[in-house]
């Protein structure tokens, strides 16, 4: 009997610490059948307060796209960077931008070296070399 009784606190105490994180985790708007300073008393009533905290007060997770549930979570946090297509596309609108304006950097570059090595070709009439006459 004390093994049952010892269980059923172990039991409770997890149970309990589990639902009332949860409970004090979850947002306002979410919990469902009584507001929040109503539900940590009736968490903590030994095993029926973390099963009703379960079955009728924590927020129901929303189901993710393609999943049996079919609806669509309601995002309201941050979204991470790299899931993020907006952020991604701008990346992507950045870096052609700036390789356009490398390369057109390049091309005047390239147009300049060649219009000086054409000016010192016709400017300089080319030297001949004098052989020593032996």
């Amino acid at each position: 009997m004390v093994r049952l009784m010892l269980f059923a606190f172990v039991a409770h105490v997890v149970l309990a610490a589990i639902a009332l994180i949860s409970c004090l985790s979850a947002d306002k708007a979410d919990i469902r059948a009584l507001p929040r300073f109503l539900w940590v008393p009736v968490i903590l009533v030994p095993l029926v307060g973390p099963i009703a905290w379960f079955l009728a007060g924590r927020p129901v997770p929303a189901a993710r796209p393609g999943t049996a549930g079919g609806r669509v979570a309601d995002r309201r946090g941050p979204i991470a960077p790299d899931d993020n297509p907006e952020f991604l596309t701008s990346l992507a609108s950045e870096q052609a931008k700036k390789d356009r304006e490398l390369f057109e950097r390049w091309e005047e570059d390239l147009r300049r070296r060649e219009g000086e090595i054409r000016r010192r070709e016709t400017d300089d009439p080319p030297v001949e070399e004098k052989r020593p006459e032996a």
